[in-house]
């Protein structure tokens, strides 16, 4: 394997802060885009080729990609990540001039709450102790009532204990925020943590798995797969959305969305906007449903 896509994932984990899932990706791309050049020119990739990277290099490789199957999104994303590389790997070279492939946007698909509540019923419902039906209930309850993301919720620690009316969070980038906890989740989170069998310790995980390690998103994301197909919900129903959720009802019931973009950790106001667009196709459906000449 080259050295480069190594070092500019060490890059992106030291010095831009990047998660763990990022820094895989962006890696992966990095490696790929080596591979393929190799192939390419039929010889070694260095830093002085790299900087000598044209146009039409770029969109061989867009193309090969597209032929293994990748779409649109899939490939501004990969081409956003090259230019990252090259940017990192040859800086102060031009960077090609490649227009990225046209992606529809799309808004977050809420969830209405009386479907939060019977998507965390049917996930505790098949858990196989109780313990992990009040952990899954805990950690549906936490997404939704406090806007997290799944790794977010799994990244807490026993040090977040006692709870209070604000839970810290870390998010994204290592950056920091205080999000309210209502009363129901603090209960919720309460009962899984009197039921569960492995003690609760500061630098412990709160939230445990079957045999005591820390919990998987994927075991809570496989739990939610089940129970929507038994309650015939859409496939958008994940426990992202439930975070979506969060967001659209808060902002439906009048939240500032400055306010909102603290609670939600984004880093830009332009990320907490889309749940404007999301409000709107939220009260057209409404309006398509309810009025007799719509």
């Amino acid at each position: 394997m080259h050295p480069l896509p190594a070092a500019y994932a060490q890059h992106l984990l030291r010095d831009r802060r990047r998660s763990a899932h990022t820094v895989r990706a962006y890696q992966a791309c990095a490696e790929r885009l080596m591979s393929f050049l190799q192939d390419h020119w039929g010889g070694p990739v260095t830093v002085e080729r790299l900087a000598r990277l044209s146009a039409a290099d770029l969109r061989a490789f867009l193309a090969r990609r597209r032929g293994e199957g990748i779409g649109n999104a899939s490939a501004a994303r990969e081409l956003s990540a090259v230019r990252g590389f090259l940017g990192w790997a040859a800086p102060g070279s031009a960077s090609p001039r490649v227009r990225g492939p046209r992606v529809k946007s799309g808004v977050p698909r809420p969830i209405a709450p009386a479907e939060v509540i019977a998507l965390a019923e049917e996930v505790a419902d098949e858990a196989a102790a109780a313990w992990i039906a009040a952990r899954d209930w805990a950690v549906l309850l936490l997404l939704y009532g406090a806007g997290l993301r799944i790794g977010e919720a799994m990244a807490l620690m026993g040090a977040v204990l006692p709870l209070g009316p604000t839970l810290r969070v870390t998010g994204k980038r290592a950056k920091t925020r205080i999000v309210p906890l209502l009363p129901q989740v603090r209960v919720a989170i309460e009962r899984y943590l009197s039921l569960q069998p492995w003690g609760v310790s500061p630098n412990a995980p709160l939230f445990r798995g079957a045999k005591g390690g820390p919990l998987a998103a994927g075991v809570i994301r496989r739990s939610v797969r089940g129970a929507r197909a038994r309650l015939g919900l859409g496939e958008r129903t994940t426990p992202h959305a439930l975070r979506h959720s969060f967001a659209t009802h808060l902002l439906g019931r009048g939240a500032d969305l400055r306010a909102l973009q603290e609670l939600l950790g984004h880093a830009s106001l332009s990320s907490t906007q889309v749940y404007t667009a999301v409000d709107a196709a939220y009260l057209l459906d409404v309006y398509r449903h309810a009025h007799p000449r719509a």
